[in-house]
């Protein structure tokens, strides 16, 4: 079976449709290079199909969501950038000074979700997220480079 054949099967059980433009929708973020906004998709998409609507792109986008088959990140950039969900959840450390970015994997914050929810009851979504700072380099002081 066909990874879009897989996700239309996914979507079909969970009871929505499966239209031209939700598939191209999802093939063009699952077989994207990395994280992709909603105007991009949108872009790709209407290379094929020239009528779809943005909003389409965002009604789908958060239904594979709502059934954890993409991710939503904030990454600085003022637009939201959505992923194809991994096997194994990851995030990201992203310099405020050079913007380089690292990935960070999700061991680190094994402890943390288990931690939020004993003390507070709050089961965190600590699927895929940003975590903003000061890489190593450019935490040494100019002079000393």
């Amino acid at each position: 079976m066909s990874c879009e054949d897989e996700t239309a099967d996914l979507l079909r059980r969970a009871g929505h449709k499966l239209t031209p433009q939700r598939m191209m929708i999802v093939r063009a973020l699952r077989h994207a290079d990395g994280h992709l906004t909603a105007a991009h998709i949108a872009d790709q998409v209407r290379e094929v199909y020239p009528f779809v609507d943005v909003s389409t792109v965002y009604r789908t986008l958060d239904v594979l969501k709502r059934m954890r088959l993409a991710t939503e990140t904030d990454m600085g950039s003022g637009d939201a950038v959505f992923e194809w969900a991994p096997e194994q959840p990851h995030h990201h450390l992203i310099c405020t000074s050079c913007e380089d970015i690292a990935e960070l994997d999700h061991s680190y914050l094994d402890d943390l979700a288990a931690r939020i929810e004993k003390d507070f009851g709050f089961a965190p979504d600590l699927h895929h997220f940003a975590i903003f700072g000061l890489c190593r380099e450019c935490q040494i002081p100019e002079g000393d480079r």
